[in-house]
């Protein structure tokens, strides 16, 4: 009897610690925003899984859109214990997604490239934005570097600088936390396009790379690459350098562990000045149609599950964890739910063009949603002798 039940205790063995791994992982999956918790109950308490109104699942479909997502993403796992661990992430992934659904009608929240992975492994692979001791906004350079008061009585009621032929394609940081490095590439590229007449594309790598600069306020805290950084400080090493390459000839890696590539002799664009702009929606607005594209951070929590529309969350942190580049704004933006028109900021991802509205995403204007408002830089570029 003894031989023929060992492998019966193995695959016991070996369930149980799946059931556990798979718990631990829903339990790291769903406490990470508690205060959505304490709004919109567990969709578990409600007899199912969801999302986006159309996933109140029973195990077999969860099954069923685990293949689809595998398929349609391209996801393999290197045993059925990683597998059953993601199946089990990918299910609490279902049920966020339909607590975002009932907190941001306005959008569309479901299944996206995301859904395999728990909010840790999230924010540590694709955010990045380095947290500020100091609060969420201001400028931590001092008064040199706070934007001028702007007039706002001509504002366009609508703009957008993809319009204007002055925001590259959308790109993909894979999983580096460099989203600090695109929301500062991406500025530059637009304050370039405005000096020169020409959009070029420029090297993120070279700030992953290159950029060690560090907060005048907190000495220890410094672009770190992969590991985060901020753009006001990304500026200030292109000040120090001399500017950035292009993506040619200093190409996208999507990872830190390189030596410094930087060739001065080929510098693309070139920073004159930078500013940080005050916590005003209608300064926000002129500074972005004066100056161009905007770099901005942003509380990222609902952007995981986010496929399209307008988000304005109900309930929404404010602590900062994503670079990303606002490029416009629009005066409505239809929300069948809440029946009336919201204006909303258009912002450029960099997650690739599989993600949101084709790597962008639209959030409301008029309350610094998730701290929309909180941190923004704007940058002018001076016109190299490159031709």
């Amino acid at each position: 009897m003894a031989p023929l039940l060992r492998p019966l205790l193995l695959f016991l063995s070996i369930l149980v610690v799946s059931s556990a791994a798979a718990a631990a992982a829903v339990v790291e999956a769903e406490a990470e925003d508690p205060l959505i918790l304490q709004v919109v109950p567990d969709a578990k308490e409600e007899g199912g899984v969801g999302g986006g109104g159309h996933l109140g699942l029973g195990a077999a479909a969860v099954e069923a859109h685990f293949v689809s997502f595998e398929r349609r993403f391209g996801r393999s796992y290197a045993s059925a214990e990683e597998r059953a661990h993601r199946r089990s992430v990918f299910a609490a992934n279902l049920r966020r997604a339909r607590r975002h659904q009932r907190l941001d009608p306005g959008a569309v929240h479901g299944v996206t490239q995301f859904s395999d992975l728990t909010p840790a492994e999230f924010r540590r692979a694709f955010l990045g934005l380095r947290r500020k001791k100091g609060g969420v906004g201001g400028s931590i350079f001092g008064s040199s570097h706070e934007a001028p008061i702007l007039p706002t009585n001509d504002l366009p009621s609508d703009f957008d600088w993809r319009d204007q032929g002055a925001v590259t394609g959308v790109k993909n940081q894979g999983s580096c936390g460099s989203c600090w490095s695109f929301s500062a590439s991406g500025a530059l590229e637009g304050a370039n396009f405005l000096a020169t007449g020409k959009l070029k594309s420029l090297s993120e790598q070279q700030l992953v790379d290159c950029d060690h600069e560090c907060d005048p306020s907190e000495a220890d805290a410094c672009d770190q690459g992969c590991n985060g950084g901020l753009m006001t400080t990304a500026f200030e090493y292109l000040l120090k350098s001399g500017g950035l390459e292009s993506e040619a000839d200093y190409p996208y890696t999507g990872t830190d562990g390189g030596s410094c590539k930087f060739d001065k002799s080929k510098i693309a664009a070139s920073v004159k000045n930078f500013s940080v702009v005050s916590i005003d929606e209608d300064q926000i607005a002129a500074n972005l149609v004066k100056h161009g594209p905007l770099a901005i951070g942003i509380n990222a929590v609902f952007m995981q599950t986010y496929i399209g529309g307008v988000s304005c969350p109900y309930i929404c942190g404010r602590h900062l964890d994503h670079g990303v580049l606002l490029v416009g704004y629009g005066s409505a933006g239809y929300s069948p739910i809440r029946f009336k028109e919201k204006p909303y900021w258009i912002i450029k991802n960099s997650w690739g063009e599989s993600w949101g509205e084709d790597g962008y995403y639209r959030i409301c204007r008029g309350r610094n949603v998730c701290g929309v408002d909180s941190m923004v830089s704007t940058v002018t570029a001076i016109q190299t002798s490159q031709k």
